[in-house]
């Protein structure tokens, strides 16, 4: 039971939540999620199964699309419609204006992550933080805003997006932050995740419908890896971290490692020339 599941998340559940009744329902201990999706938001959530929750990192680290819907003139302290309105602003948006900021929005830029979120400042997760009504000093991280683009008209204060971006953006941030540019309040009102690397909303199941037969198995994943095959005294190397080098291969790119047998042994990650580091063993 070693892959992955492509999860449909309704509205009003945790991540956790989905970890909980897909382990239940399958009888699979081990399953962990690649990156947490609001219980206000739906859409695609990866579960790790087995010796694939090693591999978390790689959808945490890939690129994310999403669609929504953001409202202007109120401020909330989630930044998003479920928490409290703190701040309210009646200024009339030409929609003009709002296309043109959305675009010059597309760009790198350093953000801000909402107090509302689970990254963690010294050891607490910022929403731990701020429900306790403290306040701690954030940094700000690089983003890359790859795509975004309003996707309807702006009407009664509201308006569809789309955006594609990297890894660590916040939406609800973004949605703020280019309030922020017109001069106003800006929040989530709603939020679909529809894309993770090369993965679609499209492809997933709900809860009910998931069953073990649908699970993505690493052997699957790593098809159109290339593969190296090595000893067995190689191998106890191999899973033991030992790096490798021009003596067992020249590529340069990432692969994996597979023994006389056929058995996948580890994944490996090129980090200089003829060098190579293991991103993960199995």
């Amino acid at each position: 039971m070693d892959g992955f599941l492509l999860i449909n998340k309704p509205v009003g559940m945790t991540s956790h939540d989905v970890v909980y009744k897909v382990k239940r329902k399958l009888h699979i201990d081990k399953i962990g999620h690649t990156g947490t999706l609001d219980p206000f938001a739906s859409g695609l959530l990866i579960l790790c199964l087995g010796k694939a929750t090693k591999l978390q990192s790689l959808f945490l680290n890939a690129d994310k699309v999403y669609e929504g819907t953001i409202i202007l003139g109120k401020h909330y302290d989630t930044y998003d419609h479920t928490g409290h309105v703190i701040a309210t602003d009646d200024k009339i948006i030409d929609e003009a204006k709002l296309r043109l900021t959305i675009q010059e929005m597309n760009q790198t830029y350093m953000q801000y992550p909402p107090m509302y979120s689970a990254k963690k400042h010294e050891g607490r997760k910022l929403y731990q933080i701020a429900r306790k009504g403290e306040t701690v000093q954030v940094e700000p991280r690089e983003v890359n805003i790859y795509t975004f683009k309003i996707t309807s008209p702006y009407i009664d204060h509201a308006f569809d997006f789309y955006a594609h971006v990297s890894k660590g953006t916040y939406i609800r941030s973004l949605a703020v932050d280019l309030a922020e540019k017109l001069g106003t309040y800006g929040a989530l009102s709603r939020l679909n995740r529809i894309k993770i690397a090369t993965y679609d909303v499209s492809q997933a199941k709900t809860i009910e419908e998931v069953e073990i037969s649908d699970m993505i198995s690493l052997e699957t994943y790593f098809k159109d890896e290339p593969v190296i095959v090595l000893t067995d005294y190689m191998c106890k190397l191999v899973q033991n971290g030992v790096y490798l080098d021009e003596r067992q291969t020249t590529i340069n790119q990432n692969f994996i490692v597979k023994n006389e047998l056929g058995h996948m042994i580890a994944y490996y990650e090129v980090i200089g020339e003829n060098t190579y580091r293991p991103y993960v063993i199995f």
